[in-house]
């Protein structure tokens, strides 16, 4: 049963949060907080493993106070990484769906208060539709297709390193749903309920979760990055201290290694992925003072680590448990970065105010020759010219329909993708691939630069629309959807998900799907001309919906 006290708490404190959350940057005079620093990656790491880092940054006051979090990564503030469905201890692998990664933040979890009081920020625990916490399978009828995550694969399985999803056509989630329990980490902030396949719930995790306006892309491994945050005019002068945690998976050492945390051996399907649980996250502590005048403060070695098992928050003192002379690990994780006679692997700088004056809107917007499932966008950034602000980063959002979006509907009903670009010369032409589209749909992206404060320059749209399928490329239900109506209908859903995930696992099945892809198109037209067929065919597919609703994957 959802623990609707819990609810009504996390609602109460996000309102109150309020107080001192940053409003959307305009093009004004604002004080900033910059941090700079370079995630790297472990050469000795397979791509599959070696993604990028995760990490969080927080404000404390003078006092020990927290302040407000300011800086998060979208897999954790946005995706849901630490409260979403199954045992903690399940394997991981790219884009991998299931399990609370509760070990991700431990610090941070057990900081993020209501301003000012002794509240934990606390969320309706989310777990599988079914109860069942041990089993990375789940019923056809509570799933539906996700945009961010893959299916669970082998390390066997050649999409493993690729870094794509196994099938073309996307895979189906178990959202979740909220009952009893409560977890220090958001929900996901992106899912969309589709009435028939998921919780009711699931309507309430954009509600709930109050950390996807600071929630940005993982930087690139390698990338020097950096992230801004205007400081709410309302926060009084004097000294801060930001906290930044950074946790990876697959970082394993002699003393954290694969043996010590091992893959559960007891649930079903366990070949699936990989043991993940490897050292825990480092800490860095940056001083520095917000007043009148800019101040710098800059960190080159870790000051602890988290509970190893994300049950505390307390801060473990430097031992020789952590890496700390191999790339990429423990606390080698941020690289060490040289600018001039200043060494650190964090650095804080505090402005007093920022120019008025707003970056330049991108130009040579274009999509590139878009298939049915992907498109590659391209643009110019900004020249620079005289009286422009200087580029810092790209607000990007899309959407599906005929409607483009406007600096109105920028926020509303789009998608961010959550995509790392980084900034190069004025003039440069940057690309970036959007993938898993539907075939034959109009799609509106919009793109706007901001600066070193969040000033968001002008912005830029285009409006392109997706080709139909290509021969050979098997992705409608023809004969279901000219049965059903629609090619979004649930039941047109379902049974294309029962192809994908079942019958192309197989060789007969593969040819009864070509067979189908054959001889489908023209027995769709008919069945779409006449209601007889169509409730004739509906008839005959009613027997296998209701089987593929009984079925696992």
């Amino acid at each position: 049963m959802l623990d609707m006290h819990v609810v009504r708490r996390a609602a109460a404190l996000l309102a109150a949060l309020g107080v001192v959350a940053p409003a959307v940057a305009q093009a004004e005079e604002k004080r900033c907080i910059h941090v700079d620093y370079k995630p790297v990656g472990r050469p000795d790491l397979s791509p599959g493993k070696n993604l990028g880092n995760q990490m969080v940054a927080w404000l404390e006051d003078a006092n020990g106070v927290f302040v407000d979090t300011i800086f998060i990564t979208s897999q954790t503030g946005t995706y849901g990484l630490g409260n979403r469905p199954g045992r903690v201890d399940f394997n991981s692998g790219p884009y991998w769906p299931y399990g609370r990664r509760t070990t991700t933040f431990p610090v941070w979890a057990h900081k993020k208060t209501l301003f000012g009081s002794n509240d934990l920020l606390e969320f309706p625990l989310v777990s599988f539709q079914n109860g069942d916490e041990n089993n990375l399978s789940h019923p056809f009828n509570e799933s539906s297709r996700d945009i961010v995550f893959c299916r669970p694969m082998m390390v066997s399985e050649q999409n493993w390193d690729a870094l794509t999803c196994a099938s073309p056509n996307g895979v189906f989630t178990d959202k979740g749903s909220m009952g009893a329990g409560v977890s220090l980490y958001p929900p996901r902030q992106d899912a969309k309920k589709v009435p028939g396949f998921d919780s009711d719930s699931v309507d309430m995790y954009a509600m709930l979760n109050p950390f996807d306006a600071v929630s940005h892309a993982t930087p690139k491994n390698g990338a020097l990055a950096q992230f801004s945050w205007p400081i709410p005019p309302n926060l009084p002068a004097g000294d801060y201290t930001m906290w930044l945690e950074v946790s990876k998976e697959f970082d394993h050492n002699t003393t954290y290694s694969a043996a010590a945390r091992p893959s559960p051996e007891t649930i079903p399907w366990k070949e699936y992925g990989d043991a993940y649980r490897g050292q825990p996250s480092v800490l860095y502590k940056v001083a520095f003072t917000v007043g009148a005048t800019s101040s710098t403060g800059t960190a080159t070695d870790y000051v602890g680590y988290g509970d190893p098992d994300g049950m505390d928050g307390n801060i473990r003192q430097p031992d020789g448990t952590i890496t700390t002379d191999v790339t990429g690990s423990g606390a080698g994780r941020l690289a060490l970065i040289t600018e001039g006679s200043q060494m650190f692997r964090v650095r804080v700088v505090a402005s007093p105010q920022t120019a008025s004056v707003i970056p330049d809107a991108v130009s040579s917007l274009e999509a590139l020759t878009p298939t049915s499932r992907a498109a590659t966008i391209q643009f110019r950034s900004p020249l620079e010219d005289e009286g422009h602000g200087k580029v810092k980063g790209y607000d990007i959002r899309y959407r599906a329909g005929p409607e483009p979006l406007t600096e109105a509907t920028f926020d509303v009903n789009s998608i961010d993708p959550k995509l790392f670009i980084e900034v190069g010369e004025p003039g440069t032409v940057h690309t970036f691939l959007l993938d898993r589209l539907l075939p034959d749909t109009e799609y509106s992206i919009a793109i706007r630069p901001y600066d070193d404060c969040r000033n968001t320059g002008p912005m830029r749209v285009i409006n392109f629309i997706t080709p139909e399928r290509t021969t050979g490329e098997v992705d409608a239900c023809f004969v279901a959807t000219a049965a059903y109506g629609s090619v979004l209908a649930q039941d047109v859903e379902m049974l294309r998900h029962f192809r994908d995930a079942v019958l192309r696992r197989t060789v007969l099945g593969e040819l009864a799907v070509e067979a189908y892809y054959t001889f489908g198109p023209p027995v769709a037209v008919l069945v779409g001309e006449s209601e007889l067929l169509r409730w004739t065919a509906r008839a005959v597919l009613d027997p296998f919906v209701t089987w593929a609703r009984a079925l696992r994957f």
